[in-house]
């Protein structure tokens, strides 16, 4: 029977969603793991999508909130401090169709972890044009996940992330401690390696990833988004995305282990030192990115002090 399968919460974020919703609605009620709820919050002026998820099928199934108003991030983190911890937690876009097994992939991954230890599964995408056509997956992730490299460079795309129950409540608690984050994935990046929780990636895609005018950030593909990423080094944007990261950081740092808090401190203490210093502690830090482009690019914002 499906309810002798973990229960699954998933936590989606919605803001003018009416397009698409009911695609990703109908995807979830796909899935062959049949043991989950939806917890929705739903940020701005509605339009349409609080009846769309009233009169869908699934609508027993969900739980409509509302959200606070001040973008993507802050409505996730919203999700986060509102809904009950102690099941598993699946991130879910308003706009993607997953897979059916996702779920299911997922949950079964994350059971061979220990139960008292936070886990974290995340995927490649097939990303697809605003149709779901043309399909092409996300790029692969060479490097093992750490919190070094979770420091300088999100490799989780928040609509495949799901969180085992010992992750949930470790991310519920945190979500209290932090005012404010860049993006709610990187964010689970950080705390979940921070704390030494184990982060899984599959090279198998579980949703099709929906690129459309309205995307917050995009896929991080091809050249346009590479050009696109050095920009943000140049105009600042990168800077100011690490002085919000790291702000949430020093706040939830009481949940990390030494290891990762003396690597925490050293790169906050690097950013205000002379170039050759903040060279030479940031690479005894350990800090990197998957890529050799992105480290070329991640380097030149600590040489111009946009770090």
């Amino acid at each position: 029977m499906w309810s002798e399968a973990p229960p699954v919460t998933v936590l989606m974020a919605v803001h003018r969603g009416a397009p698409h919703l009911p695609d990703q609605l109908d995807s979830l009620t796909e899935q062959q793991h049949k043991n989950w709820s939806l917890v929705v919050s739903i940020d701005g002026e509605d339009d349409g999508s609080g009846q769309i998820l009233d009169t869908h099928p699934s609508a027993a199934r969900i739980t409509r909130i509302t959200g606070p108003g001040k973008g993507a991030a802050a409505n996730f983190l919203h999700l986060m401090r509102r809904v009950d911890p102690g099941n598993y937690w699946a991130f879910s876009d308003q706009d993607d169709v997953w897979l059916p097994h996702k779920l299911g992939s997922a949950v079964k991954q994350l059971e061979n972890v220990p139960w008292n230890q936070p886990a974290m599964y995340h995927s490649r995408s097939l990303i697809t044009d605003g149709l779901l056509d043309n399909h092409r997956m996300s790029p692969s992730r060479p490097k093992p996940p750490s919190f070094a490299n979770a420091l300088v460079q999100n490799i989780a795309g928040g609509n495949t992330i799901v969180l085992n129950p010992a992750a949930s409540r470790l991310v519920h608690a945190a979500a209290h401690d932090v005012e404010d984050v860049t993006i709610h994935d990187w964010w689970l990046y950080q705390l979940i390696t921070g704390a030494g929780g184990v982060v899984l990636h599959d090279e198998a895609p579980s949703l099709l990833y929906r690129q459309h005018g309205a995307n917050l950030i995009g896929a991080n593909d091809g050249m346009r988004a590479r050009a696109r990423r050095l920009r943000m080094v140049m105009d600042g944007t990168y800077k100011r995305w690490m002085e919000t990261n790291i702000a949430a950081l020093k706040a939830c740092a009481k949940y990390f282990t030494p290891e990762n808090r003396r690597i925490l401190r050293r790169v906050i203490a690097a950013r205000r030192q002379p170039l050759p210093v903040r060279m030479k502690m940031l690479r005894d830090a350990g800090i990197h990115r998957q890529t050799q482009f992105a480290s070329s690019v991640m380097w030149l914002s600590v040489i111009l002090g946009r770090f």
